[in-house]
């Protein structure tokens, strides 16, 4: 548990958060991601190893040379993301001297959720691994039962998609920014939904390279089997608020955040709400950490005024540096305000 040693936070400071650490999900992966920080870095060296050892593999081949393909695999995807952005972090700290600010609050987008869950200290990065192979298993398992897939939606705001999802018996499974959603159903619904929502005005609509309707009933076999795996694990409980997916607020106990896992499978990702639920609870800036800026675009196009600093495989230096010049600011600025 990455912040076991850290003095756990009292639950009357949920509405005094200001700085989030964010992680991103399945589709952040590209071929290369970590190489870099793994050459360059023995605590991201450690990540790597301890992950391929719990395994009985080489993620870490699979995440540096591919092949792309076999990155992609649901089963492998999502534990490669999670190792990576767990590298990240641990190298964040490494740089820093080991004194990164502490998050008021964490989340994840969909599979980032249980990165989110390592840094609050609720699995340890071993455990969690694990649980997100299996979890990937069993959704590619539940996207063969039940065929379906998943279409970004851009340009129609959530009330015209749900409309069209009513129509063409298809369900929304993200809500990432405004302007930005993705539907999830059968493939035959799915290209009714195309044409319906198309002729409804949608600037674009972009199939995603998924095995299945992840976030929609027809994952429900992969929920009933996550909860039955879930039950075998010993959640810890969380040592920061942890935000939850489908309900876009703060967990903070152990048995909530299971339920949340396993409802979060067959549930919309409300990722807009909770950047926006975060901000009213007076976060500030977003510190990304993992490969790609994903999430880093979707919070300033809910929020131009979010202040958002991410870490991936290059420059760490430098933008831990940054972290920490913005969250003395903000500091500074709220003793301030507070003064007056």
């Amino acid at each position: 548990m990455f912040w076991a040693s850290s003095k756990r936070r009292d639950k009357s400071l949920v509405k005094k958060t200001k700085l989030a650490y964010v992680f991103p999900g399945q589709g952040s992966q590209t071929v290369g991601m970590g190489s870099d920080l793994y050459q360059r870095y023995s605590s991201a060296r450690d990540v790597f190893d301890e992950v391929d050892s719990t395994l009985g593999f080489s993620l870490s081949r699979l995440c540096f040379d591919g092949p792309e393909d076999e990155l992609t695999q649901t089963i492998n995807v999502q534990p490669a993301v999670l190792t990576v952005s767990i590298a990240c972090l641990k190298v964040a700290e490494e740089v820093s001297g080991n004194a990164l600010p502490f998050p008021d609050v964490v989340a994840g987008h969909s599979l980032g959720e249980y990165t989110a869950l390592v840094v609050a200290g609720v699995l340890s990065l071993s455990e969690a691994v694990r649980l997100v192979r299996e979890r990937g298993r069993l959704m590619h398992e539940a996207g063969h039962v039940k065929p379906g897939g998943m279409l970004a939606v851009l340009g129609l705001d959530e009330e015209a998609v749900r409309e069209v999802c009513l129509s063409t018996g298809t369900e929304i499974s993200n809500i990432n920014c405004p302007g930005q959603i993705v539907v999830s159903g059968a493939e035959a619904r799915l290209i009714e939904f195309k044409k319906q929502a198309e002729t409804n005005g949608a600037r674009r609509i972009v199939p995603l390279k998924v095995s299945g309707a992840f976030h929609s009933q027809l994952m429900q076999s992969a929920s009933d089997g996550l909860k039955e795996t879930i039950s075998e694990f010993a959640f810890h409980e969380p040592l920061v608020p942890v935000m939850a997916n489908v309900t876009a607020q703060m967990l903070l106990d152990a048995k909530a955040i299971k339920e949340e896992l396993v409802d979060q499978i067959i549930s919309c990702v409300r990722w807009q709400q909770s950047v926006e639920n975060m901000i009213a609870g007076s976060v500030t800036t977003f510190f990304e950490i993992g490969h790609g800026q994903v999430l880093a675009g979707l919070i300033k196009r809910i929020n131009p005024a979010a202040r958002v600093i991410n870490v991936g495989d290059a420059d760490v230096d430098n933008q831990v540096e940054k972290l920490w010049a913005e969250y003395r600011r903000e500091r500074v600025k709220g003793l301030v305000e507070k003064a007056t």
